[in-house]
């Protein structure tokens, strides 16, 4: 399935299959409207290897065959979705300066468009989780056993000890 996320361009083909497949299309679209009120299937081989297109599938569908039945060549492009800064910092649950400072300090990449800053999905996630892990390891850092028989003034220092002790690795 790899191939699927390379760029593909399709060229179109004199072929009977696809004149046939537009003219269902078109005459779909002129006995029923624009939007199929009938399922649409994808079949498969087997029996009874079916599915049902979705809507927006069957859309997708409708533009490619007419493209390359008008002639013109069809580019399919994955592209991963990318997010405002108002929608990373909503996801991280921070303010938008805060994102900003973020991929202005390197922590956070980020594409610029003109005044415009736009980041991957996947960057915004792989960060969170960093994060979170961290967040993990300084709670695990920090936690001192103790008994109810324990004097308090010892947990005390130690829960000291160790907020130091991180504080120590922070600046390095």
């Amino acid at each position: 399935m790899s191939t699927a996320m390379a760029p593909q361009t399709y060229v179109p083909e004199q072929s009977e299959e696809l004149a046939q497949v537009h003219r269902f299309i078109e005459a779909h679209a002129e006995g029923r409207g624009a939007v199929p009120p009938a399922r649409f299937l994808l079949i498969g081989g087997g029996e009874g290897e079916q599915i049902e297109l979705p809507e927006y599938l069957y859309g997708i569908l409708v533009q490619v065959v007419g493209a390359l039945a008008a002639g013109k060549a069809v580019t399919v492009t994955p592209t991963e979705p990318q997010l405002t800064t108002q929608q990373a910092a909503d996801l991280l649950g921070v303010s938008r300066p805060t994102v900003v400072r973020m991929i202005d300090s390197g922590e956070l990449r980020a594409e610029r468009n003109g005044s415009r800053r736009r980041l991957l999905l996947s960057d915004v996630l792989e960060y969170r989780e960093r994060r979170r892990q961290r967040q993990y390891a300084m709670l695990e850092a920090t936690a001192v056993d103790f008994d109810d028989e324990d004097d308090p003034a010892d947990v005390i220092a130690q829960l000291r000890a160790a907020r130091q002790s991180l504080a120590g690795q922070g600046k390095r």
